[in-house]
């Protein structure tokens, strides 16, 4: 589980380009090589200052010959969460869920339930999908009623670390540093999920934690 805290409204608009990133690559134990496996998180400002942007990425260290439409589990539910309060609860939840060679989202929408168990929102008037972009392709973008735009499919890993130097920083090591390094993660791909949100679908003003969590169907 990856969580953020961002700014909305008033504040962030002035701090065009806010990132808030979290990154974990095969290291946490219950997930570690599985296809719940996040990697990282991303929520930001969209180009468009009225959206918000979220950003999930699986299933790390993919090869780019072994990514494709069928990559993403069918069992494993993606949740981005929302906090609007400060109470460390999701207040608001967007689902992602593939099947068939689409991502069906469903929200933003107020969960049934909270905390480590969720039930898929399929009722919620709030809803759309969009085909999973092979791996090579321009990418496909759809855009709902509400104005949300979606997109899901295999990715060139944005995340740079040298695991090789982080090695010699730990066990004391390390003398000279390289610049820019050796990037561990370069040419390595993982499996993208991105929902772009009117910011008037969360909250206009103060300050959201988020949070993003995978699934496994039981």
């Amino acid at each position: 589980m990856k969580k953020s805290k961002i700014l909305l409204g008033t504040v962030i608009l002035g701090i065009i380009g806010l990132i808030t990133v979290a990154a974990d690559h095969i290291d946490a134990p219950a997930a570690q090589g599985t296809s719940a496996d996040i990697t990282d998180f991303y929520a930001f400002q969209a180009e468009n200052t009225s959206n918000l942007v979220f950003v999930a990425n699986v299933q790390g260290l993919l090869s780019p010959s072994a990514t494709n439409t069928t990559n993403f589990d069918e069992n494993v539910l993606v949740e981005f969460n929302i906090d609007t309060n400060g109470d460390n609860v999701e207040d608001l939840v967007i689902q992602a869920i593939p099947r068939d060679g689409k991502m069906y989202f469903f929200g933003p929408v107020a969960p049934s339930v909270t905390g480590l168990n969720s039930t898929i929102s399929e009722m919620s008037s709030i809803k759309g999908e969009v085909a999973i972009s092979a791996k090579g392709s321009n990418a496909v973008i759809a855009t709902n009623a509400a104005g949300m735009k979606m997109f899901a499919g295999p990715r060139d890993d944005p995340f740079f670390f040298d695991f090789a130097k982080y090695s010699e920083i730990i066990g004391g090591t390390a003398s000279a540093f390289s610049t820019p390094g050796a990037d561990t993660f370069a040419g390595t791909n993982v499996l993208s999920i991105v929902v772009e949100v009117p910011k008037s679908m969360i909250g206009t003003s103060g300050t959201i934690n988020t949070w993003v969590e995978a699934k496994v169907k039981q």
